[in-house]
C-alpha cells in the first residue's frame, strides 16, 4: 500500500457501521441540523506525493523567524533559556513520549517516580510543603490558586498586582466573571513596581487573598516581606505567581510566608516553540494540600518494603467528585514535566543558581548599556527583564530590528496606554556581550531615525 498510515478498508468500516446498527457514517450526524451541512468540496488543494508535498511544507516553514535564525530579547512569559542536551533524548523515549496519567502503578512507577520527583524539585525551589505533579501553564495554575482562595476563605475579593502577567488577570476575569458574587481588585503600579501603599488600603477583612508576581511581568522584584505583613491577621491567603528558574537565586516565597506559589516551567526544558504547549506548576501548604487541583502523586511501600508510587489523595478530583471536586481540571502536562524535571536534574542546585546569577548579571548589563545610548530605562530591581522607552511606537521598531537579524522587546503598549512606546527587554543567560551590545546600539540607531 502507497501509504504511510493504513487508514480503515471499506470492510473494517462496514462492520463497525452495522456493529452499532447505522447504515452510513453521516446517519451518526443526523442530529446535526441540515442548514449547518457544508454542501461542497473542501477549498484546498488536490492531493500530492509525499515528497512533494513535505519540500512544499518546509519551503514555507522556513519563512518562520526563530530564535534559530535571528537572536532574540523577547521574553513576557516565554523565555530563550539552555536546554541540556539528555532532555530531549529522554523524553523522546518510548515509555515516556506516550505516557500520561499513571492510574495502574504497578506499571507506571517509572512515569511516577519522575512525577514524584518532578513534585519534590517544585517544593525546594518554592519553599513550599507539597506540589502538585503539573497543571496546563502557569496562568492556568495562577486563576485555579485563586478559586481555591475563594473557596477556602469564603470571602469575596481578591487583590491582585497589576505587576502580574496581563494574560493571567485576563484569564483570572474570565473565571471570576463564571462566580458572579466575586470580586477582583486591580491595584496600580508605581512605576514598574507594586504601589504598596494602594495594596495596603484595599486589603480588608472581605479579602480572599492577595496576588502578585515575583519577579513582575515588567522585571521588577515586589517586596514579598513587607505584602506579606499587609494581610497579618486577616484569613487572607497570600499567592505568588513565581518564575522558578529566578528563585534558583531569590529567596523562595515559602520563606515569606506564602500560602500558595504557582507558576510555569517552561523555563527549565520546554522550548518556546510559538507559544506552548507548557507546564504550570502548583504548591502549597500541608494545610490546603487536600485542595490542590489536578495529580499528586505520593510515595509508599509495596507488600515487600521495597519504595514505590502511587496518584493520592485522589478524591478531590473531577472525575472521582464531579462537581463537588477541587477543580475541573484532572490532568496534567506529563511529557512537559518531564522534560523540566530531567532540565532540573541536569543542572542541579549550583547550575541553576549559576544560571540565575548570569540572566541578572547580563540584564543589568544590558540596562547600562541602554542607558549609556541615551536610552530612558524604567528604575527597578531587575531579574532578567527590564522597561526602555523609545521614540517611536515599538511595532516598527521591532519590525526594522528583524531586518539587522534581532527579535525585539515585547510592546507593553498593548498591555496598557501609559506604556505605549515602551518595550519590554529580556536578557537570559544565552545572550552574549557581543549580541547585547550589538542589539543596544541597532535599536539606537532605529530610534533616533
Amino acid at each position: 500500500m502507497s501509504h504511510r498510515y493504513i487508514p480503515l478498508t471499506e470492510k473494517d468500516r462496514k462492520e463497525m457501521l452495522d456493529t452499532i446498527g447505522v447504515n452510513s457514517i453521516s446517519e451518526l450526524f443526523g442530529d446535526v441540523p441540515k442548514n449547518v451541512y457544508l454542501d461542497r468540496d473542501l477549498n484546498i488543494a488536490d492531493a500530492e506525493p509525499e515528497t512533494q508535498l513535505l519540500k512544499r511544507l518546509n519551503r514555507v516553514a522556513n519563512k518562520n523567524i526563530t530564535k534559530e535564525t535571528h537572536t532574540s530579547f523577547l521574553g513576557a512569559g516565554v523565555y530563550d533559556h539552555y536546554t541540556p542536551s539528555v532532555v530531549d533524548a529522554m523524553i523522546s523515549r518510548s515509555e515516556f513520549y506516550t505516557a500520561y496519567t499513571p492510574y495502574q502503578p504497578e506499571i507506571s512507577q517509572g512515569e511516577l517516580q519522575a512525577i514524584f520527583e518532578f513534585q519534590t524539585m517544585i517544593c525546594e525551589l518554592t519553599g513550599m510543603d507539597v506540589a502538585n505533579s503539573s497543571m496546563y501553564d502557569g496562568i492556568t495554575s495562577f486563576a485555579e490558586a485563586c478559586i481555591l482562595a475563594w473557596d477556602k476563605t469564603k470571602k469575596r475579593k481578591l487583590v491582585v498586582s497589576k505587576g502580574m502577567h496581563y494574560q493571567a488577570l485576563q484569564v483570572l476575569h474570565t473565571y471570576s466573571n463564571i462566580r458572579e458574587q466575586y470580586e477582583v481588585v486591580e491595584v496600580d503600579l508605581d512605576g514598574t513596581i507594586t504601589d504598596l501603599s494602594k495594596l495596603k488600603e484595599v486589603v480588608d477583612e472581605d479579602t480572599a487573598a492577595v496576588a502578585v508576581q515575583y519577579p513582575n511581568f515588567y522585571g521588577s522584584i515586589e517586596d514579598l516581606e513587607q505584602i506579606k505583613s499587609f494581610i497579618e491577621g486577616t484569613k487572607a491567603l497570600f499567592i505568588v505567581y513565581a518564575n522558578p528558574l529566578a528563585l534558583g537565586l531569590l529567596t523562595p516565597p515559602g520563606e515569606f510566608g506564602a500560602d500558595i506559589v504557582v507558576g510555569d516551567t517552561q523555563v527549565f526544558g520546554i522550548p518556546s516553540q510559538f507559544g506552548g504547549p507548557h507546564c504550570g506548576y502548583f504548591a502549597t501548604t500541608k494545610k490546603l494540600m487536600r485542595k490542590i487541583p489536578g495529580r499528586l502523586v505520593g510515595q509508599t511501600q509495596d507488600d515487600h518494603g521495597n519504595r514505590g508510587f502511587v496518584l493520592t489523595l485522589q478524591a478531590r478530583e473531577q472525575h472521582i467528585r464531579r462537581e463537588t471536586a477541587t477543580s475541573n481540571i484532572c490532568s496534567n502536562q506529563a511529557l512537559n514535566a518531564l522534560a523540566s524535571s530531567i532540565a532540573m536534574s541536569a543542572l542541579g542546585k549550583q547550575g541553576l543558581q549559576d544560571i540565575a546569577i548570569q540572566n541578572i548579571e547580563n540584564a543589568n548589563y544590558a540596562k547600562d548599556q541602554f542607558k549609556e545610548n541615551g536610552f530612558d530605562v524604567l528604575d527597578g530591581t531587575s531579574y532578567n527583564e527590564f522597561v526602555v522607552k523609545f521614540n517611536q511606537p515599538i511595532e516598527e521598531i521591532n519590525r526594522k530590528l528583524l531586518d539587522e537579524g534581532f527579535i525585539g522587546g515585547f510592546d507593553l503598549g498593548v498591555v496598557d496606554a501609559q506604556f505605549e512606546n515602551h518595550m519590554l527587554v529580556a536578557v537570559t543567560e544565552l545572550r552574549t556581550k557581543d549580541e547585547i551590545d550589538t542589539f543596544v546600539k541597532k535599536a539606537g540607531e532605529l530610534n533616533g531615525k
